[in-house]
């Protein structure tokens, strides 16, 4: 485990051991030295941020296979240059309007099944949602009767069960017969990483991603990536622009030189053997406390073929059976919490029961997190 955290012991902070994945709250994810060197480097010199924007754009496009890239913010500010890039384009009388849309196509359709607090980007922008479907199900009729002249994009969200939306592939195809672009949030769907460019492979208009997930570059920035002239006017309505909408979501030289050699690294990367190692302690964690009575401890395996949330690599899965009488999930919780260090771990997706989520572990991390979570299930028994 790194003994190194001077700057949070200065200031009272406890580190934390992390088995719930890239998240935000946590932290995101630990940088590789390179991505902390060139950061460093970045920080000596002065740059013109239209020059470096567009350059680093150029690696983005190359390495996705879109026509033009974008460093953002992080995916959420990607959400929101996505929708006033479809909305207001490069006017700027509508640049300088948003987020009013008034008189302005301002409409997003967006399946109820990809309803998620992120879609709050999409009306910080200043558009109006339109759902179809229901949880279960959309017909594509529905799709196309949303469709109408104040329609300006078709969002996709990659995240939450899927199988209440259309197919990306088709929801392009009838999208794109109206005219209408499809713009995508995938800010949890790397790796896997043919995800990189799958997305606009099928077509996808602007696609976003998170650069401090899976990519594990700084944790405030993002990919955008798609149509040249989307992303032009994505970046007209954001920093270092003074008028836009997307000015508060600025992102510095430092970072974007964090995130560039962040993805060349992430492009480069044998995902084989990460993923063998993720699923190798997750197996640890599972022999550890399967033989605790009352508890069903499972290996789940990496299913990126589902193109959900926390599906692209393995974890461990603690069910708690009807005879378990231990410690309930919420007391659970507060008792990693409260160790030094803290310890958090994820829920399953149906919420019944904790799952180990590999991703942010630190070699040797997981014998540390195995030990607490022994002593917090077994404590009063």
């Amino acid at each position: 485990m790194t003994t190194g955290g001077n700057f949070y012991n200065r200031l009272g902070v406890k580190r934390i051991i992390n088995a719930a994945s890239w998240i935000t709250v946590y932290g995101g994810s630990i940088m590789p030295p390179a991505v902390v060197q060139a950061m460093d480097d970045a920080s000596h010199w002065f740059v013109d941020m239209h020059e470096l924007n567009e350059k680093a754009g150029n690696i983005i496009a190359t390495l996705t296979g879109a026509e033009a890239g974008l460093v953002t913010a992080g995916s959420a500010a990607g959400m929101v240059l996505e929708a006033a890039a479809t909305m207001a384009g490069n006017d700027p009388a509508k640049i300088w309007q948003l987020p009013d849309t008034s008189n302005m196509k301002n409409e997003i359709i967006l399946h109820r099944a990809h309803r998620v607090n992120y879609d709050h980007s999409f009306r910080a922008a200043g558009a109006m949602l339109v759902e179809i479907g229901n949880a279960s199900t959309t017909q594509e009729w529905e799709l196309e009767n949303a469709i109408n002249e104040n329609t300006a994009a078709v969002a996709y969200i990659f995240g939450p069960r899927r199988g209440g939306a259309i197919p990306l592939r088709r929801t392009v195809e009838i999208a794109h017969q109206h005219d209408i672009p499809v713009i995508v949030d995938a800010a949890a769907m790397l790796p896997p990483l043919e995800n990189l460019s799958r997305f606009i492979e099928e077509g996808a208009d602007l696609v976003s991603f998170s650069g401090g997930k899976g990519v594990m570059g700084p944790q405030s920035t993002g990919i955008l990536a798609g149509r040249a002239d989307l992303i032009e006017a994505a970046y007209a309505n954001g920093a270092p622009n003074s008028v836009s909408v997307g000015r508060a979501a600025k992102v510095c030289k430092e970072e974007i030189a964090g995130l560039i050699t962040a993805l060349e690294i992430f492009v480069d990367t044998d995902f084989e053997a990460v993923n063998a190692n993720w699923r190798a302690k997750c197996v640890y964690v599972v022999d550890e406390l399967k033989e605790i009575p009352g508890l069903r401890v499972e290996l789940e395996e990496a299913r990126p073929d589902h193109l959900e949330g926390g599906s692209n690599f393995a974890k461990a899965v603690i069910h708690f059976d009807q005879d378990w009488n231990g410690p309930n999930i919420e007391d659970i919780n507060q008792m990693l919490f409260d160790g030094d260090p803290g310890v958090r771990v994820g829920l399953s997706d149906i919420g019944d029961a904790l799952a180990v989520y590999p991703v942010a572990l630190q070699p040797g991390e997981e014998e540390i997190l195995a030990a607490r979570l022994k002593e917090v299930l077994t404590t009063g028994r």
